[in-house]
């Protein structure tokens, strides 16, 4: 019988005005994957927050057991110490430090006055090494992508000595590829003795990585599953996971009614703000039509965001060329401010840097992006902006003890509804949708997409970018396919499929 690393038992949290976790037990074993799932707000990164010392010794109840003795954590050094090792779901690296630089912020080689960089350079090689990445440590973080980024923070935590691995969402940011990658090298880690806690709203990772799989509801452990002694289906955890069978991920849309082109876009044009010679946007022409889903898929970096939000008032990018259309009439939107007085809208996938205040209520950032809507001679009347935001929260079902509640408290899966809130009260005619269910879990991604088809059925127009085909095959009435700052495909999501899309980026990657 395996030897149990960690045993967590009795957890109880509580934060103002919320039970977060309640007497929640795990047991990981040693040299194991062990796959913590469970909906938005049901406790996952809470507990790991209380294993890892975010939420220090004191400020919650019951006990860490790791590698047999009682631990009490104070901070993140403190687990560290230990060989237990988080890496959040929001990397934490600086953009303009080097690769090497950033793995050992903190962690310095050397002396505290006297930094050892040829070691620290070298040292950082090894790891990188390790981990499948060929870059120089010297490279500034801002110059590699999001795959090698989050490949850089595993190598942070190899050098930090990681004996138990804490991955919160690590693919929410990558393409298929790079996900499957990243799982392969977890799968290589766990044949050398580490072990590792993942917790993912991807099912289908989970199916080819965990060894067990320990279902978490409402604050409260539900379930553990043994994947080696039975094959446990993605339906299986859903059930446990929503206490309910969803035996349609995606919801149907009846009597739909598609009409005129409501926002045109032709020969759009788009060059990197900083690399001026660099076209991130290359003459791309699409359309969507009122009562429409049109999905846009691309690998990372095939130019989606750029697109996105260089139509939304020209918000990335510099020397933007091509016309724009809404509602038939050519117009020429020079900021955010003029683009939702156009009726158009963009739903950043940053929501935590971009889309919301973090510190401020969901009252306050339901309301941000129709100030009008809400105000009398300027003067804004609180009791309508309250009433508004409960409203939105109900329609959405964000689980909150209150819309005064702060937004930064939420869950991501209650943080992104507040943010569709905020955009859906502007009352926009087309609405470009950026990642909206990234991070999120799959009884909140149904309840996003139901959403959706409620818009369009309102007969606005929705653009949905994702990185998921499953997704944009269920939802999209067609889809355009992005790779190189190019469109390279389009294609009626009734006749598409997995292979023809992704036929669609090869193709045109050998074409050029």
């Amino acid at each position: 019988m395996a030897k149990v690393l960690l045993e967590m038992k009795n957890i109880t949290k509580t934060f103002p005005g919320v039970k977060a976790l309640d007497n929640v037990n795990l047991q990981v074993e040693e040299g194991e994957i062990h796959a913590l799932v469970g909906e938005n707000g049901a406790g996952k990164s809470t507990l790991m927050n209380v294993l890892s010392g975010v939420y220090p010794f004191g400020t919650y109840e019951g006990d860490i057991i790791y590698n047999g003795k009682v631990c009490e954590f104070h901070n993140i050094k403190d687990s560290e110490k230990q060989g237990i090792v988080i890496i959040h779901q929001e990397l934490a690296l600086i953009p303009y430090m080097t690769i090497g630089e950033n793995m050992f912020l903190g962690n310095e080689r050397g002396k505290k006055w006297n930094i050892d960089w040829n070691k620290t350079y070298s040292e950082a090689d090894k790891y990188l090494k390790m981990v499948g990445l060929s870059d120089s440590s010297k490279t500034l973080i801002k110059d590699i992508g999001t795959g090698k980024q989050q490949l850089v923070e595993i190598a942070k935590a190899l050098a930090k000595n990681a004996k138990l691995l804490i991955l919160d969402e690590p693919t929410s940011s990558l393409n298929e590829t790079d996900s499957r990658a990243l799982l392969d090298l977890m799968k290589e880690f766990k044949k050398q003795g580490m072990t590792m806690i993942i917790i993912t709203h991807k099912l289908n990772e989970v199916s080819y990585v965990a060894d067990k799989i320990t279902v978490v509801r409402d604050g409260s452990t539900i379930e553990t599953l043994d994947c080696k002694t039975e094959q446990i289906s993605e339906d299986r955890i859903i059930k446990g996971m929503v206490n309910r069978d969803l035996t349609d991920r995606f919801p149907k849309r009846h009597d739909q009614k598609i009409g005129d082109t409501l926002l045109e876009v032709k020969d759009w044009t788009v060059y990197h703000p900083e690399f001026a010679e660099r076209k991130v946007v290359d003459k791309v022409s699409i359309n969507v039509k009122r009562g429409e889903v049109v999905g846009i898929y691309g690998l990372m970096g095939a130019g989606r965001t750029e697109l996105a939000m260089s139509i939304f008032g020209r918000s990335y990018g510099i020397g933007i060329s091509g016309t724009l259309k809404l509602g038939g009439k050519e117009v020429v939107l020079k900021s955010p401010k003029q683009a939702i007085e156009h009726k158009l809208a963009y739903v950043t996938e940053d929501r935590k840097g971009n889309g919301l205040v973090l510190t401020n209520s969901i009252k306050h950032n339901t309301s941000l992006a129709n100030l009008k809507g809400l105000s009398k001679h300027l003067v804004i009347d609180k009791d309508k902006e309250y009433e508004v935001a409960a409203d939105y929260a109900s329609k959405l079902k964000t689980k909150t003890p209150s819309v005064e509640q702060l937004v930064g408290n939420l869950s991501g899966g209650n943080q992104q509804k507040v943010l569709l809130a905020k955009w859906m009260f502007a009352d926009p005619d087309v609405l470009i949708l950026d990642e909206p269910t990234r991070g999120i879990d799959v009884g909140a991604k149904y309840e996003i997409y139901c959403i959706i088809n409620d818009l369009v059925a309102a007969g606005k127009s929705v653009i949905m970018i994702s990185s998921e085909l499953p997704e944009v095959i269920g939802m999209s009435d067609r889809i355009y396919v992005m790779n190189e700052a190019k469109i390279v495909g389009e294609i009626k999501a009734s006749e598409a499929t997995q292979e023809n899309i992704m036929a669609f980026i090869v193709k045109s990657g050998k074409e050029g």
